[in-house]
């Protein structure tokens, strides 16, 4: 009976309660990105090879990326993939999200509309824009030389800046529905009188976006950013289908570069090492939104 009892009081615990609710999916965290997680980093300080487990080398690895032509272009590569695209996403975004928050006629629908880039599986939107770039039957290229701008077809992917800039705007294409529909969300959240305060006070539209929305908006633009970079930097579908890469390694990221030597090539720890170089990328990312979170505690009267 004590024990009955004791369990009783137990699951009438909130922090117990919510403890074992919680068990289930750290679980699945622990099996599914914790283990692998792990394994992974140790698989970069060890020259393993597929078929054969491999053994300590210590720094080797990431000694000979730091060399490696390659994989210092992989790195410029990402980083430019990553704070052009992002920058662009952010924009249009936010415009959207601006045109969206004001009353237009079918909203619901044009809500809608703007979401599907983001719904489409990232496979099929890469095949769609491979089709449109293609140097023989671009309906881009067709468009400009029926149109007598150019005399013939672009070679978007096969030149490297201009395959650089095609799957930016691949990216954005797909990116910014995301970013538009939780800044709306964002946007909804702030009180109309903030904005008829402004009035009175014989704000500009202008002014009210600067000194009201922007301010109001920062703690979930540094949230909604935070996971665009990660989802920008860690980029592998639309690159392998669009490019594989090329041309000449001209849009290989850092993580279609790891696939490439781990399971192309074969050397699991060399491509390991290269997967565990982009998580101090992805860390400041955090660091980025977690000081956005806490200026929303500021504002909401938290402790800063």
């Amino acid at each position: 009976m004590a024990t009955h009892g004791a369990l009783a009081r137990a699951l009438d615990s909130r922090n117990v309660l919510g403890f074992l609710f919680m068990v289930p999916a750290a679980l699945l965290l622990l099996v599914f990105l914790t283990y692998p997680l792990a394994l992974g980093t140790y698989l970069g300080f060890t020259d393993a090879k597929i078929g054969r487990p491999g053994e300590w080398i210590g720094l080797e690895n990431f000694e000979f990326l730091f060399g490696d032509s390659v994989a210092r272009l992989s790195l410029f590569n990402t980083l430019f993939y990553t704070v052009v695209a992002s920058v662009f996403k952010f924009a249009l975004g936010l415009w959207l999200a601006l045109l969206l928050n004001k009353h237009l006629p079918f909203k619901s629908l044009i809500r809608a509309v703007v979401l599907l880039p983001f719904i489409v599986p990232t496979a099929l939107s890469a095949i769609a824009f491979w089709w449109i770039y293609d140097s023989q039957f671009s309906i881009i290229s067709w468009t400009l030389e029926r149109v007598g701008l150019i005399d013939r077809y672009i070679d978007f992917l096969g030149d490297p800046w201009l395959a650089r800039l095609s799957t930016i705007v691949a990216n954005v294409w797909r990116g910014v529905p995301f970013v538009a529909i939780c800044l709306l969300a964002g946007l909804q959240t702030i009180a109309p009188s903030y904005y008829e305060a402004a009035s009175l006070d014989g704000a500009t539209p202008w002014q009210q976006f600067r000194y009201v929305t922007l301010p109001l908006l920062t703690p979930i633009i540094a949230v909604v950013m935070t996971f665009s970079v990660l989802f920008t930097f860690t980029d592998f579908q639309l690159i392998y289908v669009l490019t594989r890469g090329g041309p000449l390694n001209a849009t290989h990221l850092m993580a279609t570069l790891s696939f490439q030597r781990a399971i192309q090539g074969g050397a699991l720890g060399e491509g390991a090492a290269l997967a565990t170089a982009m998580v101090p990328f992805l860390l400041a990312a955090i660091l980025f939104s977690y000081f956005g979170l806490q200026r929303r505690a500021w504002q909401q009267g938290g402790r800063d």
